[in-house]
C-alpha cells in the first residue's frame, strides 16, 4: 500500500486510510480538481484584460513585475486558501471554526461570489448569443447593409472594394473621426439596443434574456450532484479551450502582420518598468485573475482528501493560469495585427480590452478570414467555456456554504434543489442585466462589487498555528518561503495593491458615457456590502460571548470552536484529537478505516450504530 498511499497525497511511512468523506463526498480523483481549479482560475479575464494590459505598460517588460507578483504573493495567497479548505474540509463559512469572530470574512466572501455569478452568467449568455447567430453562412456584423447601421458606418468589405481602396477610405474616416465599424454598431444598436442613460433600463432583450436562460441551465445541470458531476464535465471545459486557442493560433500566425501585432505584444519597454502603475497592474492582476478571496478556492480545495499535496497543486495551477494569459495575448494579437496591416492603421487603433475585445474588435477581425463563421463559432464557444469553468466555481461556492452551515442529514440529501434555488435566484437577478441599460450595469458591478473589498478580505486569511496544522496535514510543513510570504511580504504587497487601487480610482465611463454620481455611490455600497459584513459579524460574535469583562468576550470570541479541525476522526490527532463524550461524536463523521473487514466481523462481534449511520465494532477506535 506504501506507494499507493503516496501517490494520493498520504504522508511518507503512515498507515493507509479510507481518506473519504462519505456525508459529505470527495473529488472522484485529483485531476479532478486540478482542471476545476484551472477552470476557476483561468477565466475572461486571461483572454480580454491581460493582453491589453501586457501591451499598454510594457509590452514584455510587464512580464517580469507580472510573474515577481506571481512568486511572492500569487502562489503564497493560492496555497494558503488552498490548504485552509482542504485542512477543514469546510466551504468559506465552515473553515471560520478557527476563530469565530472573523466568520463574517466568510459572508463577505459568499457576498462577492454572489455578484460575480450573477454578471459573469450574462456575460456568457452574450457568449452564447454571439455563438449561436455566428452559425450562418455571413456573420451579421460583417456589412453596413443592415437596418440597424447609420449613414457612418464602412465596413470593410463594404461594396466590394479592393484592399487599397479600402485602405484609403478607412484612413479618410479615421481622419474625421466618423467612422464606426458594422461590429461596433451589431453590438451597439442591435445586441444591446443601449439606452441612453443607466437610468433608462428600457426593454428586455428577449434574446438575451433566453441565452441567460440557456446559461444558467446549463450550468445547473453540470452541477446537478455537486463535485459528482462537474469533476466529470471538467474533463472537456477545462481542456478545450486550449484546443481552441491552439487552432485559432495556428490560423493567426500564418495572417499577414500577425507577426507585427505579436510584436507589439512582446517587444519590451524598459522604461515603463521604473513606473509603479506597471507593478500596480501586475499586482492586481495576479491578485484577481487567481480568484483569491472569492470563496471558491476554498470551496474546491474542502472536496479534496485529507493527505492531498495542496502545496504541488497550488504550484501547478497558478503557473497554468499564468502562463494561459501569456498564450492567450499571442492568440489576440496575431489576429489583431493582421487587422490593423489590413486597415494601415497602428495596433493601438484597434487594441481593445473587455467586452469591447470579445465582442467588438475581435469579431471584426474575424471577418477578414476565410470560411469566418467557423473561426467565429470556435471563439465564441472557447469563451462559453472559459466563462463556464468559473460560474460552476461560483455556484457551488454559495451552495456549499449554505449547505455546510445548516449541515444536518435533510439539507445535504436535498442539495440538488439548494443547487436549483440558488441557480433561480441567480437568474432572476441576472434580468435587469439584459435590459437596453443591462452594459451599464455589468460594468458597474464588474468595476466596484469585486474591487478592493477583495484586497480587505484577503487580509484576514490567517490564523496561529497554520503552520503546524499544513505539517499535520501535508507531512511537511510550508516552506520557509512562504512562511516569510505569509507574515510578511505578501500582506506588503496586497497593503500595496489596495493603496493602487485607492490612488489610481477614476470614475467608471463606458466609450462617451460618464456614469451619474447616483450610479457610483451605488457601486461603492456594492463593494461596502461585503467588507462591512466582517464588523457587523464580529460585533454580534463579541456580544453572544461569554465574559464579564470585553477582553474576555474577544479572547472566547477568537477561540477556535471545539469542532475546529479535521472533519474525519482518523485525521483527529494531537490537539485536535477527539473525546468520547456525545456532544463531540455528534460534529464528527465517524466511519470506519476498512469497511470491508469491518462488515465481515460484524458477525463476531456485537454491532454499534456509528452517527453516520455505518456499522463499526464496539472495540474499535477511532
Amino acid at each position: 500500500c506504501q506507494p499507493r498511499c503516496e501517490r494520493n497525497g498520504a504522508v511518507p511511512g503512515e498507515r493507509g486510510k479510507q481518506d473519504k468523506s462519505v456525508k459529505r463526498g470527495n473529488w472522484g480523483n485529483q485531476i479532478e480538481f486540478v482542471l476545476t481549479s484551472v477552470g476557476y482560475a483561468v477565466g475572461l479575464g486571461n483572454v480580454w484584460r491581460f493582453p491589453y494590459l501586457c501591451y499598454r505598460n510594457g509590452g514584455g517588460a510587464f512580464m517580469f513585475p507580472y510573474f515577481i507578483m506571481l512568486v511572492f504573493c500569487g502562489i503564497p495567497l493560492f496555497f494558503m486558501e488552498l490548504s485552509f479548505g482542504q485542512f477543514a474540509s469546510q466551504g468559506c463559512l465552515g473553515v471560520w471554526r478557527v476563530s469565530p469572530m472573523f466568520k463574517g470574512v466568510g459572508y463577505g466572501m459568499m457576498v462577492v461570489s454572489t455578484y460575480i455569478g450573477i454578471y459573469y452568467n450574462v456575460v456568457i449568455c452574450i457568449a452564447f448569443y454571439y455563438f449561436f447567430v455566428s452559425m450562418t453562412r455571413v456573420l451579421p456584423w460583417t456589412y453596413c447593409s443592415n437596418a440597424w447601421n447609420t449613414p457612418d458606418c464602412v465596413g470593410v468589405l463594404d461594396g466590394n472594394l479592393s484592399s487599397h481602396a479600402a485602405v484609403n477610405l478607412t484612413h479618410l474616416l479615421n481622419a474625421t473621426q466618423k467612422r464606426t465599424s458594422p461590429s461596433k454598431e451589431y453590438w451597439r444598436r442591435y445586441v444591446l439596443n443601449l439606452s441612453d442613460d443607466i437610468g433608462n433600463l428600457g426593454e428586455v432583450r428577449l434574446p438575451l434574456l433566453g441565452c441567460l436562460g440557456v446559461s444558467w441551465v446549463v450550468v445547473f445541470l453540470c452541477l446537478i450532484k455537486g463535485v459528482k458531476s462537474s469533476g466529470k464535465v471538467v474533463y472537456f471545459t477545462a481542456t478545450f479551450p486550449y484546443v481552441v486557442l491552439t487552432i485559432l493560433f495556428v490560423r493567426g500566425i500564418t495572417l499577414e502582420g500577425a507577426l507585427t501585432g505579436i510584436m507589439y505584444y512582446l517587444t519590451p519597454q524598459w522604461d515603463k518598468i521604473l513606473d509603479a502603475k506597471v507593478w500596480g497592474d501586475a499586482a492586481s492582476q495576479i491578485f484577481y485573475s487567481l480568484g483569491c478571496a472569492w470563496g471558491g478556492l476554498i470551496t474546491m480545495a474542502s472536496y479534496n482528501k485529507f493527505h492531498n499535496n495542496c502545496y504541488r497543486d497550488s504550484i501547478i495551477i497558478s503557473i497554468t493560469n499564468c502562463a494561459t494569459s501569456v498564450y492567450a495575448g499571442f492568440v489576440i494579437f496575431s489576429i489583431l495585427g493582421f487587422m490593423a496591416n489590413h486597415l494601415g492603421v497602428d495596433i493601438s487603433k484597434v487594441a481593445d480590452h473587455g467586452p469591447g475585445l470579445a465582442f467588438v474588435a475581435y469579431p471584426e477581425a474575424l471577418t477578414l478570414l476565410p470560411i469566418s463563421p467557423l473561426w467565429s463559432i470556435l471563439f465564441f464557444f472557447m469563451l462559453i467555456l472559459l466563462g463556464l469553468g468559473t460560474q460552476f466555481c461560483l455556484l457551488e461556492t454559495l451552495v456549499t456554504a449554505i449547505v455546510d452551515e445548516v449541515g444536518n442529514e435533510w439539507i445535504i440529501r436535498r442539495k440538488t434543489f439548494v443547487t436549483l434555488g440558488v441557480a433561480v435566484a441567480g437568474f432572476l437577478l441576472g434580468i435587469p442585466l439584459t435590459t437596453q441599460a443591462g452594459i451599464y450595469w455589468l460594468l458597474l458591478m464588474d468595476n466596484y462589487a469585486a474591487s478592493f473589498s477583495l484586497v480587505i478580505i484577503s487580509c484576514i486569511m490567517w490564523h496561529r498555528n497554520y503552520f503546524k496544522d499544513i505539517e499535520m496535514m501535508l507531512g511537511f510543513p510550508p516552506p520557509f518561503f512562504f512562511q516569510i510570504c505569509w507574515r510578511f511580504i505578501s500582506p506588503a504587497i496586497i497593503f500595496f495593491i489596495l493603496v493602487f487601487t485607492v490612488i489610481q480610482y477614476r470614475p467608471i465611463s463606458y466609450n462617451d458615457y460618464v456614469y451619474p454620481t447616483w450610479a457610483i455611490s451605488i457601486g461603492f455600497l456594492m463593494a461596502l456590502s461585503s467588507v462591512i459584513c466582517i464588523p457587523i459579524y464580529a460585533i454580534y460574535k463579541v456580544c453572544r460571548s461569554e465574559g464579564d469583562t470585553l477582553l474576555e468576550r474577544l479572547k472566547n470570541a477568537t477561540k477556535a470552536s471545539k469542532d475546529w479541525g479535521p472533519a474525519l476522526p482518523e485525521h483527529r490527532s494531537g490537539r485536535y484529537a477527539p473525546a468520547f463524550s456525545p456532544s463531540t461524536e455528534s460534529h464528527l463523521e465517524v466511519q470506519p478505516l476498512h469497511p470491508e473487514k469491518a462488515q465481515s466481523e460484524a458477525a463476531a462481534a456485537s454491532p454499534v450504530q456509528g452517527s453516520n449511520g455505518l456499522a463499526h465494532s464496539q472495540d474499535s477506535r477511532l
